[in-house]
C-alpha cells in the first residue's frame, strides 16, 4: 500500500493562512467567505502555483507583466487572476491580451490608466474588468496611488467614462516597507464612505483591498474584504529576475 503523499510546505502554509483569515473574520463579525485571499505568486514557479491550485485555491495575484503573461497560459483557465500594482499604459494590451482570465486590476491610480484599460477591454471584446482604485494612504511619494482627496473624482471617472471597467472598490499598499498601520486602514475606510456617498453605492458594493502577509489579520478586523498574501504562503522572494512594469 502506497504511503500517503506528504503535503507541500506552501499548501500547509496556505491552510494556516485560511484558518487565520477565518479567525480574524469571526473577530470582526464578518462571514469568512466575504474575505478573498489572493495568493500573490510573483517570482514563484508555475509548479508551486499548481500545488496551491491543486489544494483547491483559485485566486492568485501577480505584479510583473512579463512574468505574468508567461506563467498564466501554463495554468488552468478557471483561475481568478489579479494584477497588483502600478502599470505603464503601454503595457496594458500586453497584459490584457496575455491574460484573458484577468479578473481584477489592483489598482487604477489615475484617469489615463483607466482610459487605456477601458479601450483595451473594448478592443479585445472581453467581459468588463473589475478594478480597484489605488489610494496612497501613507503619503509616501515612493508609493503609487492617488491622494485620498482625489479618490472620489477618480472613482466617478471610472463609473461615468469607462463603460468596460467595473468599479469594485479601493486598495492600498501602505508604507514603503509594505507594512501598514491602523491609520492607513482607517484612511481607506474613510475614502470608502466618501466614494459610496458620491456614487450612491452601499459599502457592501465597495470592497477594501488592504492587508498583506504582515498585517492581514488586523486589516480584516478593520474591514478588509481582499487580502494579498505572498511570502507567508510561498516563502521568501527571489527578485533577481524582476522586470519593471
Amino acid at each position: 500500500m502506497a504511503a500517503p503523499a506528504v503535503e507541500g510546505v506552501a499548501v500547509t502554509a496556505l491552510r494556516s493562512v485560511l484558518f487565520r483569515v477565518r479567525q480574524a473574520a469571526e473577530r470582526a463579525g464578518t462571514q469568512p467567505k466575504r474575505v478573498r485571499v489572493v495568493a500573490v505568486s510573483k517570482t514563484k514557479p508555475v509548479s508551486l502555483i499548481r500545488q496551491i491550485y491543486d489544494a483547491g485555491h483559485r485566486c492568485f495575484g501577480e505584479n510583473y507583466v512579463q512574468e505574468f503573461v508567461q506563467k498564466a497560459p501554463q495554468l488552468p483557465e478557471d483561475i481568478e487572476w489579479h494584477f497588483i500594482g502600478h502599470l505603464q499604459s503601454n503595457k496594458v494590451k500586453t497584459l490584457l491580451g496575455g491574460v484573458p482570465n484577468l479578473a481584477f486590476f489592483e489598482g487604477v491610480d489615475n484617469e489615463k490608466i483607466a482610459n487605456h484599460l477601458d479601450r483595451a477591454v473594448s478592443s479585445l471584446g472581453r467581459n468588463p474588468l473589475k478594478i480597484f482604485v489605488q489610494v496612497n494612504t501613507s503619503g509616501e511619494p515612493s508609493k503609487s496611488g492617488i491622494d485620498p482627496s482625489g479618490c472620489v473624482r477618480l472613482a466617478e471617472h471610472v463609473k461615468s467614462h469607462c463603460p468596460h471597467l467595473e468599479f469594485s472598490g479601493l486598495m492600498t499598499i501602505g508604507m514603503p516597507d509594505y507594512t501598514s498601520t491602523p491609520e492607513n486602514f482607517r484612511t481607506l475606510s474613510k475614502c470608502r464612505v466618501e466614494v459610496c456617498k458620491a456614487l450612491g453605492m452601499t459599502e457592501d458594493q465597495c470592497e477594501l483591498s488592504m492587508g498583506m502577509s504582515g498585517d492581514f489579520e488586523q486589516a480584516i478586523e478593520m474591514g478588509s474584504t481582499n487580502v494579498r498574501i505572498g511570502s507567508t504562503i510561498f516563502g521568501p522572494r527571489d527578485y533577481s529576475k524582476k522586470q519593471p512594469n
